[in-house]
């Protein structure tokens, strides 16, 4: 286990030091490098479960759970923070240097502390075919989710190929993994009612959480006038509460306080955040944003840990392993389908707010003609003729009309995200309760 750590660390850090240098000469060395440290930082995630699972003794998973929380935790939170301060102080190329020393870390953290996992002498062959058709189901997935929204969706020819090579893929990954004797994705483990419904609340996780931070940054950004640092910053202080909650979260679950309690209790904080966020107007500033951002910071940590351990709680052996891929794979599909759903909704919600703020812009408007007047005596003021003046101050009218369209198709982004997870809180009491149920660890 030590071998393949320290080779995960190395390949998921040393392609960021050749990206500066890839990218200047062309973008298919870039692409190839990205490529390389996904496949080594995919593997990570898992691998980092197993350890931890296979030197803590169950007593102790609370414990830690809590540990492996906070290192999952505060890497997402201190990243949107470091990385508005590279781009903003320095060059958006430098932020793939940052891997380099947390790497190193994690190298010089494996040959210290991580022993050997002994020898089964039982070597199961590699499901190389189900890796390639999960790879192009996912992959086509992926892209269409990513691009589809400026591609016109089906208007583009390699987004129809796309589409049937992922339906096409992901039935022949099915069939795959159901008919060989080493699945690389053990479909067997869907009989557990807990760990079918896990998937699901795991999905809308991922869709609450990648979709809301897709949002925030581009509101604050483009409408309000934040820096990329000043965006990570006002993030910050959400993540903190995340991280001091965790450790709470493990202790009460070895207390046997419910998982589901917990989940519901973290799915109505995230609407009350999204609520809050809902209401936000162009003159918000940062002090606005801190307790909608607190609460969802408890939120996260009253969902992460105790939706995991309700998905694969109940699994055993071999099958944790593959319960947590598959948790961790669902959550990410989930914020894919976020993302790409929110920008739809952003750009399809925008052009009706336009059209019923473009009822108002008549001439029988009278606040409307008191602010064209005090628009075109300002720009006449400034030495603009009549009707250069005129011109002018009905483009500020349009600019202000793009801008208000702009913030409520933000706004209507986070209340449906706050359904989405209210609607959510039904599959958590489909989930079995198990009495004095203890944490498992979570990443994401």
């Amino acid at each position: 286990m030590a071998a393949k750590i320290i080779s995960l660390s190395l390949l998921s850090s040393l392609p960021s030091h050749l990206f500066f240098a890839a990218i200047r000469k062309r973008l298919p060395s870039f692409v190839a490098f990205r490529i390389l440290q996904g496949l080594a930082g995919g593997g990570l995630l898992s691998t980092a479960q197993a350890i931890l699972l296979e030197t803590w003794p169950p007593e102790q998973v609370g414990t830690a759970t809590a540990i492996f929380g906070l290192g999952a935790v505060f890497g997402p939170t201190v990243g949107p923070t470091i990385g508005g301060y590279i781009n903003d102080h320095a060059s958006w190329q430098w932020i793939f240097y940052v891997n380099i020393p947390v790497g190193c870390l994690a190298l010089v953290g494996t040959l210290m502390y991580i022993r050997p996992t002994p020898s089964t002498g039982k070597d199961e062959p590699i499901d190389w075919w189900g890796i390639a058709l999960l790879a192009i189901a996912v992959g086509s997935l992926q892209t269409i989710l990513e691009k589809g929204e400026d591609e016109d969706w089906f208007a583009q020819p390699y987004i129809i190929v796309l589409t049937v090579a992922a339906v096409i893929g992901t039935l022949l990954f099915i069939w795959r993994e159901l008919s060989t004797d080493h699945p690389i994705v053990n479909f067997k483990i869907m009989r557990h009612r807990s760990f079918s419904m896990g998937m699901i609340t795991s999905f809308v996780l991922g869709l609450g959480l990648y979709g809301s931070n897709y949002v925030f940054p581009l509101f604050t950004q483009s409408l309000l006038g934040f820096s990329a640092q000043q965006s990570g910053e006002i993030l910050f202080p959400g993540g903190l509460f995340t991280v001091f909650c965790m450790p709470f979260v493990g202790i009460m679950l070895n207390k046997g306080v419910p998982a589901q309690l917990m989940a519901v209790t973290g799915m109505i904080l995230f609407y009350i955040c999204s609520i809050m966020l809902s209401h936000s107007t162009l003159s918000s500033g940062t002090g606005d944003f801190f307790w909608p951002l607190a609460i969802r910071g408890i939120g996260l940590a009253l969902l992460f840990v105790p939706l995991t351990t309700l998905a694969i709680g109940s699994l055993r052996g071999a099958e944790i392993g593959q319960g947590a891929g598959l948790n961790n794979m669902m959550r990410q599909l989930g914020g894919s389908f976020g993302i790409a759903g929110l920008n739809t909704l952003i750009h399809i919600r925008q052009a009706v707010h336009r059209n019923n703020l473009l009822v108002n812009i008549t001439p029988y408007n009278s606040a409307l003609t008191e602010r064209l007047n005090i628009l075109v005596q300002g720009f006449r003021a400034k030495g603009r003729s009549v009707m250069d003046a005129t011109q002018m101050a009905y483009a500020a009218i349009e600019r202000s009309v793009q801008k208000q369209s702009l913030l409520l198709s933000y706004n209507d982004a986070y209340w449906i995200v706050g359904i989405v997870m209210l609607c959510a809180i039904p599959l958590v009491f489909l989930q079995p309760f198990v009495k004095g149920q203890k944490a498992v660890a979570d990443t994401h």
